[in-house]
């Protein structure tokens, strides 16, 4: 593309997801509503990034309900206020989740949530069997890396993972900020369409969520608080899928029919 069409929308990303409180949106074509869910989407990155910090911030402070109340949507906030989790609990309680492989590791990447192979998938790794879904930087990778290239984005989250539930939300927390901003200084209808429809197709390959909020809510019994993350994020992206851009999560190869 001859323009970068997420342009501008780092710049943002230098400021706190926790920072300020939310203006209640008041339609599709409202800068606030753009804002309101780069707002969310930049939060939910930087949780699923390991910033663990930025996740205890939000807590104490009631960012996530608060910023979920904006929404006309019914989203389950429970467990997700007070001060009971720090960043040090946070970040081991990530680790555990997140990156540590064993009984309470939940891949973070859509590949590993897939239910079928991919095409062209070749790997020696003990943990993965040839022919089987599950791979590292399968189908799904390759399709969020040619989203990036599109809208000529390099995310800086998820570990050089495409397809890593950070490096999504980072990506649609951009589109996000780019919507605001062209809505803002009353930016051409093409241009608006273009960032639109960049929305419209990630968020059409973010069905494998459901599949990740399961798999999250059955291994955090314990605190919880991942599992409560994750089942927010899960109820939003359907939400904003569905209800603002107007498209349909993929039921195919990462979501069971």
């Amino acid at each position: 593309m001859a323009e970068n069409t997420a342009a501008g929308a780092d710049e943002g990303a230098g400021g706190s997801p926790v920072a300020g409180d939310p203006e209640p949106p008041d339609g599709s074509d409202d800068p606030a509503m753009a804002t309101a869910r780069a707002r969310l989407y930049g939060l939910l990155a930087a949780t699923f990034d390991g910033e663990a910090e930025t996740t205890a911030a939000a807590l104490e402070r009631g960012t996530f309900a608060a910023v979920a109340d904006a929404f006309p949507v019914d989203i389950e906030t429970t467990g997700l206020c007070g001060d009971s989790h720090d960043a040090d609990s946070l970040a081991i309680g990530y680790d555990n989740l997140f990156v540590v492989p064993g009984s309470h590791y939940v891949p973070p990447f859509a590949s590993a949530h897939a239910t079928e192979p991919s095409e062209e998938f070749e790997s020696d790794s003990r943990y993965h069997t040839a022919g089987e879904a599950g791979e590292l930087l399968g189908d799904p990778a390759a399709e969020m890396a040619r989203l990036y290239a599109a809208a000529g984005f390099s995310p800086e989250r998820g570990d050089d993972i495409p397809d890593h539930v950070a490096a999504c939300f980072e990506f649609v927390r951009a589109l996000c900020e780019r919507e605001a901003s062209l809505l803002e200084e009353g930016g051409s209808e093409a241009k608006l369409d273009a960032v639109r429809e960049l929305q419209a197709r990630t968020l059409s390959r973010l069905g494998w969520i459901d599949r990740f909020e399961e798999a999250v809510a059955s291994r955090d019994t314990v605190e919880g608080v991942f599992a409560a993350i994750a089942r927010l994020a899960r109820t939003f992206t359907a939400w904003d899928a569905g209800e603002v851009v107007g498209t349909d999560p993929q039921a195919s190869e990462t979501t069971p029919s």
